[in-house]
């Protein structure tokens, strides 16, 4: 079984602390890479719930993966916690593995329109079934819309430029495909050796037509009512918008929650929900082999 490894492949593992006969839930499926390794960590009694709304994951699952331990579901992650309550396992999901983002798989088929390297239909929708195309939206959506996407989501300095120019272009025909809309952006963003000019906008508009940093703070919020005690979260991201979701949400369930003046504590009761774990980075060996790793980060937390 050929399986891409995906960024920070072992330290996600061991983040997660596997006990051998416990219950694991990996939130994006992709080609199976963290789903294999926690298969390969479990006994005849663990099980593996997965997830990825991605038709291609799910045919990929299909021809490679028969294993009775391992449950796939083609849903988006934000359906986690309805899908553990379907299966009477709230509270007992020993961790939960989120690897965010598009996955080299989809950026290398020209076809899902999400790179700006390879000449494809401007698309980038995860679910295919779902949404409007970026072409599309970009086609219906005022320029000031273009513009707050653009700097929201790809914190692109030059949004509003960028979405001046992608609106003269539709002025005369719709843009349909991703060189057309890299080459839009070039004619304001200049190249640097360290990042396309597209980079940001690209990344802005995928995250928009998705709905993915929505999507992981709902999601996020749902979290630690599914896992057991001492059940552990893994999160890796690959941008700072990410990352700071995920970060905020571990520092404010870290915290006691603040107790309303002459309320009594009763029973010296815990309050503290997760005990951040840390973060960590691929190494420079990693990102030498695989250069889409350089700004990944992965945070852990234990729910206690």
């Amino acid at each position: 079984m050929n399986i891409h490894a995906p960024v920070l492949l072992d330290e996600a593992i061991k983040g997660l602390d596997i006990k051998k006969s416990g219950i694991y839930i990996d939130c994006t499926f992709g080609r199976g890479g963290h789903s294999k390794q926690i298969l390969d960590c479990l006994n005849e009694d663990g099980r593996l719930i997965a997830f990825d709304q991605d038709d291609d994951a799910q045919s990929y699952f299909d021809e490679n993966f028969n294993d009775p331990r391992l449950k796939f579901f083609k849903k988006n992650f934000s359906e986690l916690a309805q899908v553990v309550k379907d299966l009477d396992l709230n509270g007992k999901i020993d961790g939960v593995l989120f690897d965010l983002g598009v996955s080299s798989p989809q950026l290398d088929n020209a076809e899902r329109g999400f790179s700006f390297n390879k000449d494809g239909p401007l698309d980038m929708r995860m679910d295919r079934g779902n949404n409007l195309t970026v072409s599309e939206w970009l086609s219906k959506a005022k320029e000031s819309e273009i513009a707050n996407v653009i700097y929201h989501y790809g914190e692109e300095k030059k949004s509003r430029l960028i979405a001046k120019k992608i609106k003269e272009f539709i002025e005369n025909k719709p843009i349909e495909t991703t060189f057309e809309l890299s080459n839009i952006i070039q004619t304001v963003v200049k190249s640097n050796q360290k990042k396309h000019p597209a980079t940001r906008t690209f990344q802005a508009l995928r995250i928009f037509i998705n709905k993915e940093l929505e999507i992981l703070e709902s999601t996020l919020e749902e979290l630690i009512q599914v896992l057991s005690i001492h059940g552990r979260i893994c999160i890796i991201s690959f941008h700072s918008l990410e990352d700071r979701i995920v970060k905020k949400f571990i520092q404010k369930n870290s915290r006691p929650s603040p107790i309303p003046k002459g309320m009594p504590i009763q029973n010296n009761e815990e309050t503290i929900s997760l005990k951040d774990l840390g973060k960590l980075f691929p190494t420079q060996s990693e990102i030498n082999s695989n250069i889409r790793s350089r700004s990944a980060i992965l945070r852990v937390a234990e729910k206690c």
